[in-house]
């Protein structure tokens, strides 16, 4: 079953060379009892790992079950482990975070991806524990967590059992109980190896080999009668495998074991991840709530607009009052509105300011003058009350529509509609409230008084000049013809002389102003995220860190999970997977968080904010992408230990 022949192991420490084995030959047959025994140094352990494929020779050659297994990868070591090898440590090596039963079934994670806690409660009844499989090992004597060992080391019904000094850390008693459980696992017609220098423990065996300077010096009852080999025996478990999906899940599981062991540095590795999405999804929150804003505000000012102004020309080089040759008049916006077949509305506009009183309040606002069309073309129908008429207009009627702040300032708590008020000492009757349109740090929208643009100018401004002419074009595509085809026709309606025509007119796009405005809400979001994603990256580094701590924490855990055989791709994924679990966790918490910082902040502040579940989203995958980006380092560390190395580590 077990051939050795000429099994050489060299290690160094520094610039010095161990010779630990020299030439080992050996062979072992299945059913035997076999104690290995030698002063410390001998090379006895060295053997027991090489046999036990947690470690490999530097030369020779090494056959388990009629295969040469020394040229052998990490994983199909670790796979030759779990399918034929069982060992029970020195020292125990039960994790003390799980139930005695859930350290007997661990091996099966990575044999079968499951804990099959039933077949690990036989196993205790069998070596005498099944009461106390419920209990962690903290709660059990060194005896019964020895025994605990045994049982895990058949749960994958091994072919071999490797002991190393199994009874060296017990009582007497404990002893004799120990050495009882692996006669009768002998007697089943397991081979058991037994690593030792107590006499008493050697005599046990029916074949005693003494090894001194990494050298076999005697090897004493070989041939002897073997156990009969049991035909459960040696057969790899038949159990259905769940694949891994089930790995995954176990994996998640024992991860969640792990975090929750360490609850204070648990959190402390959320809490960097938490603050960074919850600064994430406010900051996308509040970005996206003033875009919202701006692009309310700018809806108000209407769409597809144009707005014609008066140039300055130039005389002799000099630039003269704007407007001096080129003014603007009622008859040219009805010109560009009947000549211009792009062109959906065209009204004049004058401009003033204007001292308004009723009873014993009064208020100075902007008084603007315009036609019937001002109400579609700027979104501007009154919610209360109505605008005015072409007929009104025509008449030059004294009536007003007035902006909320107008309302709110002159009127207070009184109902406007229908009221008499005095603009610059002229009666005027209000007639409707303008829509909310919002202030900023320039100006306040809704400070305006919109009156009939004929009454403004004969009237109450004594105008006989419009201040500029605002145009709606019929669709976005249409308005750079509609720029060209009226700036062309104004011209020419004016007879300006070509060396004027330049500076003659102005047309402004408004959409060009409004997608600017958008473009820069956008880039502040943009910034504003980013800033709030450092945070992320730092709390990924905080993940990064405490798994590094984890993983020297849990070096022997490590090593024992790959002497049951796991993987270095099992110990990675269990490691990467807590590392996501706590970025998940964090993330979670994170948009909880964020979302009643942003709900502070509408509250607290008036500000405008918005929570989309995309940004939601995007900062909970990031935070997990954090986590597999952070996590992937300490979990591939994790992964390459070495299993000798690992579990000799203090």
């Amino acid at each position: 079953m077990i051939e050795l022949q000429d099994v050489g192991k060299t290690y160094r420490l520094g610039d010095t060379e161990v010779r630990a084995l020299r030439g080992v030959s050996l062979r072992i047959d299945p059913g035997e009892y076999i104690a290995i025994t030698g002063p410390s140094g001998s090379g006895k352990s060295t053997l027991m790992h090489v046999i036990g494929l947690l470690d490999v020779p530097d030369s020779g050659t090494y056959r388990l079950a009629g295969r040469e297994v020394s040229k052998l990868s990490a994983d199909e070591l670790a796979e030759a482990r779990r399918e034929t090898i069982g060992f029970v440590f020195q020292q125990f090596n039960l994790l003390p975070r799980i139930t005695a039963a859930e350290n007997v079934a661990m091996p099966l994670i990575y044999s079968e991806h499951r804990l099959d806690l039933a077949r690990a409660r036989e196993l205790l009844k069998q070596v005498g524990l099944a009461e106390r499989a419920d209990h962690r090992s903290n709660e059990l004597s060194g005896g019964q967590q020895q025994r605990v060992a045994i049982a895990r080391a058949l749960i994958n019904r091994p072919r071999v059992i490797l002991a190393d000094e199994p009874t060296g850390n017990l009582d007497s008693e404990s002893q004799r109980e120990i050495l009882s459980v692996l006669r009768e696992l002998n007697r089943q017609g397991i081979t058991v190896v037994i690593v030792t220098h107590e006499e008493d423990v050697a005599h046990e065996a029916r074949r005693r080999i003494r090894m001194r300077d990494g050298v076999v010096v005697s090897d004493e009852g070989a041939g002897h009668q073997r156990t009969a080999v049991a035909s459960a025996v040696g057969h790899v478990s038949t159990a259905p495998r769940l694949g891994w999906l089930g790995e995954l899940l176990e994996h998640a599981r024992q991860g969640l074991r792990a975090l929750a062991a360490n609850k204070v540095r648990t959190g402390l590795s959320m809490l960097g991840i938490l603050i960074g999405v919850a600064a994430v999804v406010a900051m996308l929150a509040l970005g996206s709530g003033a875009q919202k804003s701006i692009e309310t505000r700018l809806s108000s000012l209407g769409t597809n607009l144009l707005m014609l102004r008066p140039g300055a020309i130039r005389v002799g080089g000099v630039a003269q009052e704007a407007g001096v040759t080129t003014r603007l008049t009622l008859e040219d916006a009805a010109y560009i509105k009947d000549r211009i077949p792009q062109v959906k509305e065209a009204s004049g506009v004058v401009t003033g300011r204007g001292r308004v009183v009723y009873r014993n309040r009064n208020w100075n606002t902007a008084v603007l003058g315009t036609g019937t069309a001002y109400a579609s073309m700027r979104n501007s129908q009154p919610e209360v009350g109505r605008f005015f008429t072409d007929q009104e207009v025509a008449t030059r009627t004294r009536v007003a529509v007035i902006g909320l702040t107008v309302a709110r300032e002159v009127f207070a708590d009184d109902d406007p509609i229908g009221e008499t008020i005095k603009i610059n000492r002229i009666n005027f009757r209000v007639i409707g409230i303008l829509p909310e349109k919002g202030a900023s740090t320039f100006r306040d929208q809704d400070d305006i008084i919109v009156i009939p643009i004929t009454t403004a100018m004969y009237r109450l401004l004594g105008k006989t000049y419009v201040d500029y002419v605002d145009i709606e074009v019929r669709n976005p595509e249409e308005i750079p013809d509609a720029q060209v085809a009226i700036g062309e026709a104004i011209i020419l309606r004016h007879k300006v002389p070509p060396s004027q025509q330049q500076d003659a007119f102005q047309i402004r796009n408004l959409a060009e102003i409004q997608a600017a405005l958008a473009e820069s809400s956008q880039t502040m979001s943009f910034l504003l995220a980013s800033i709030a994603a450092i945070s992320l990256l730092v709390g990924g580094i905080g993940i990064m860190n405490i798994m590094l701590v984890s993983v020297t924490e849990r070096t022997r855990e490590i090593g024992l999970r790959k002497a049951v055989g796991a993987r270095a791709g099992d110990i990675l994924s269990q490691f990467l997977v807590e590392a996501v679990v706590v970025s998940a966790v964090g993330g979670l918490l994170g948009i909880a968080f964020g979302w009643l910082i942003t709900a502070l902040m509408a509250w607290l502040a008036g500000w405008s904010v918005s929570i989309s579940v995309a940004a939601a989203l995007l900062a909970f995958l990031f935070s997990a992408t954090i986590g597999v980006i952070f996590g992937i380092y300490p979990a591939r560390k994790a992964s390459h230990l070495n299993p000798i190395q690992a579990l000799r580590y203090e």
